[in-house]
């Protein structure tokens, strides 16, 4: 088993394998700051989303960082809640999102969910109409099936994936599987929800690292294109999870916690 990089293609852009996930960010000076921040601390890929904070974590990013680096990915989501996904409201959330993050196109663009009421290739044929114009770059789905994966790409290329995925939470196995293969980007949100138990906490005494340092260490090691999303408020928190990309799981280390 290989070593995992430290770095992912995105699209056209490579990225640190471990990105920030932002669904807590509020509209103040000091969360303006924390994100510049973090883009300073070496973070190239930050994760938000229409619904997120009420819409202050996509208004706080655009303040922060527009127009966006060279080198830096900004991903948002629209249609959360049921019937969201109906073009009319899909169409408004992108527009809002454009407007919030202070840019005329967002780099990755998630259907944040799939609903019965509305089947998704009516909502990626929304997405797909934006990513034609140039306002959307890569598009992204959350929370889906191998099925639904595979019917989204008869609509619009998929770049991305975020599921549900952590040390404990393994129902997706299928997905990071898959998404390998096809060289997909897998996003795990929620990373380091999970319980390692005994196991992870002595391999951290093991290696002078902390239980989420080996968590996100493993979720690099389980697959090639898998990119973490840790959420926090904390420069030195950010640091600390910056740091799991330094290391490099030996294979039984990786089996134990399998």
């Amino acid at each position: 088993m290989e070593a995992p990089l430290p770095r992912l293609r995105l699209g056209d852009t490579e990225v640190a394998r471990i990105r920030l996930g932002t669904n807590r960010l509020t509209s103040t000076p000091e969360h303006i700051a924390f994100v510049k921040e973090a883009v300073a601390a070496g973070v190239g890929l930050i994760d938000t989303a229409h619904t997120y904070t009420g819409g202050a974590s996509e208004e706080t990013i655009g303040a922060a960082l527009a127009p966006v680096p060279e080198g830096i990915v900004v991903a948002t989501k629209g249609g959360y809640a049921p019937g969201h996904g109906r073009p009319e409201i899909l169409r408004s959330q992108i527009e809002t999102s454009l407007r919030r993050l202070r840019t005329d196109s967002i780099a990755l663009y998630y259907l944040h969910r799939v609903h019965p009421e509305t089947p998704l290739e009516v909502s990626l044929g929304v997405i797909k109409e934006y990513r034609d114009s140039g306002q959307i770059r890569h598009v992204g789905l959350s929370q889906v099936g191998i099925a639904q994966i595979e019917r989204a790409r008869e609509v619009v290329p998929v770049a991305a994936v975020q599921n549900h995925y952590n040390l404990s939470e393994r129902r997706h196995d299928d997905v990071v599987d898959y998404c390998a293969r096809e060289r997909i980007v897998f996003v795990p949100y929620f990373p380091l929800h999970g319980q390692g138990g005994r196991v992870l906490a002595e391999l951290a005494g093991r290696r002078g690292a902390t239980p989420a340092q080996v968590a996100l260490a493993w979720l690099l090691r389980r697959s090639p294109t898998t990119l973490p999303i840790p959420g926090t408020l904390s420069v030195d928190h950010l640091a600390e999870n910056l740091a799991a990309l330094e290391i490099e799981l030996s294979d039984a280390e990786f089996q134990a916690l399998r």
